[in-house]
């Protein structure tokens, strides 16, 4: 294998597992380090309307980006699984094509945000005074969609290929410069949401520079010359195949946090900003088990390549185990400091008060999601994403929303209420998981890795 692939089909589980999580958690912590620095520089330096319209737009923000992130996933197993077989013509084809499709998808997302950024906030029930700020700081974020989906696509290639140390790199660098350009931009120039956009945006570019410069250097399969991005169709449609679900998923677990927002902003003046910045925490809070999550998924779709199935069980089990001890710590400390975690973002007394009321019932979610990550992890690496679609479609519409409306509007539980709505549906889709898990199905093949490029199908 060269110097960008890990062959994780052999040696301790174990600690192949942790070793190559460490680094994906590291580097997902410090890319949300920068997404929470936006807030709460914001937060500090300037008025609470700013720092709801900010909060309301990055929940929009992350519904696309989610969603063309899930798209990709299909590219990620694809290379995972092609790298355990040892197709490499096979994996140089797909990481070109999925290079192309999200630069694309990337280019019409960044023409379109200004038609749709303030019906989108209008439809989420932003008081009018924040906006404006939302407004701005969502069409500058989108602007820079290609950067972000660029890294993201690169760090998930090197992720495939068992590298996950060079990503962590790359986002520190983008991190640190995010964060100086935020006290800039925002701290010295007074320029609001713009700032914290625009600072988002450099940092990404940064980091993709960077990721580009390294596989170059280093005599990686693409070359990024303009002739080498093509779209294949059998990858393609090898990808859409197993990413379309992933990404329908993500778009139904982001709609349900947008429909969480709109029904906070219901609730209460300043309800919706007041999940958005605790959904940043939250970002924090199941990093672990996101991150756990990511690497089962790698190390799955290598050994299931491979055909070694009592390897891909106990992967699964060893990160599961891993997952919930760190995410039962994160509960007990939510738990025990939520004010003290608030006032990081804002000393006004009815966001802290809104907030806490959100975040406590919130945090039990801790104690479950990490059994759903963990199952998805292993599905995703076998294939199996039309069953991850399943299950977050019915966690996020069947189950998240309905009970966050009935709960915090019709029941009057206000915030508390609407917090509720996490677990409940986590505990839902770790039940259907489960089922799906002691089936047996998720061990029948959805790729056939054996055919000749132009013949491989779906299973």
């Amino acid at each position: 294998m060269s110097k960008f692939e890990k062959d994780l089909t052999t040696g301790s589980v174990a600690k192949k597992l942790v070793l190559f999580a460490l680094p994906f958690v590291m580097s997902n912590f410090i890319q949300s380090l920068y997404s929470v620095a936006d807030m709460i520089i914001v937060g500090n330096f300037t008025s609470v309307a700013t720092l709801n319209g900010v909060s309301n737009a990055t929940q929009l923000t992350m519904l696309f980006t989610n969603a063309v992130i899930g798209l990709s996933v299909g590219g990620t197993v694809l290379i995972g699984q092609y790298l355990g077989s040892g197709s490499k013509n096979e994996l140089k084809d797909t990481i070109a094509t999925s290079f192309t499709v999200l630069a694309v998808i990337a280019l019409f997302l960044t023409a379109v945000a200004p038609f749709i950024a303030k019906p989108l906030l209008g439809l989420m029930r932003v008081d009018a005074e924040s906006v404006r700020d939302g407004a701005v700081y969502f069409i500058t974020v989108m602007s820079g969609t290609l950067f972000v989906f660029a890294y993201n696509a690169l760090a998930s290639v090197l992720r495939g290929m068992g590298d996950s140390k060079h990503p962590m790199i790359f986002v520190a660098i983008a991190a640190g410069t995010n964060v100086a350009l935020d006290l800039l931009f925002i701290g010295v120039f007074g320029w609001g949401g713009f700032g914290a956009a625009i600072a988002t945006v450099i940092s990404q570019a940064i980091a993709v520079i960077l990721s580009a410069a390294y596989l170059v250097k280093n005599n990686f399969v693409f070359d990024f010359k303009f002739s080498s991005f093509k779209i294949k169709a059998d990858k393609l449609r090898l990808m859409l195949s197993i990413g379309f679900p992933t990404m329908l998923n993500n778009i139904c677990v982001s709609t349900s946090f947008v429909f969480l927002t709109s029904i906070a902003n219901i609730v209460a003046r300043g309800g919706g900003g007041a999940v958005g910045v605790v959904g940043k925490y939250n970002g924090f809070a199941i990093l672990p088990a996101l991150g756990i999550s990511a690497s089962i998924s790698a190390m799955v779709a290598q050994n299931f390549g491979a055909g070694n199935i009592d390897r891909v069980k106990k992967t699964h089990k060893v990160g599961t185990g891993i997952a919930v001890s760190f995410t039962f710590i994160i509960f007990v400390i939510t738990l025990l400091f939520p004010t003290q975690i608030l006032k990081m973002f804002s000393g006004d007394e009815n966001f802290i008060s809104l907030g806490k009321d959100y975040l406590k019932t919130l945090s039990w979610d801790y104690l479950i999601v990490p059994l759903q990550f963990c199952f998805n992890g292993l599905f995703i690496g076998t294939g199996h994403t039309t069953f991850a679609l399943i299950s977050g479609v019915s966690s996020s519409l069947l189950f998240r929303i309905p009970f966050c409306y009935l709960l915090g509007i019709t029941f009057g539980f206000g915030m508390k209420g609407i917090g509720a709505g996490a677990p409940i549906a986590s505990l839902a889709a770790t039940a259907i998981s489960l089922a799906f898990y002691l089936s047996g199905k998720w061990k029948n093949k959805t790729v056939n890795l054996n055919k000749p490029s132009g013949d491989l199908e779906i299973a």
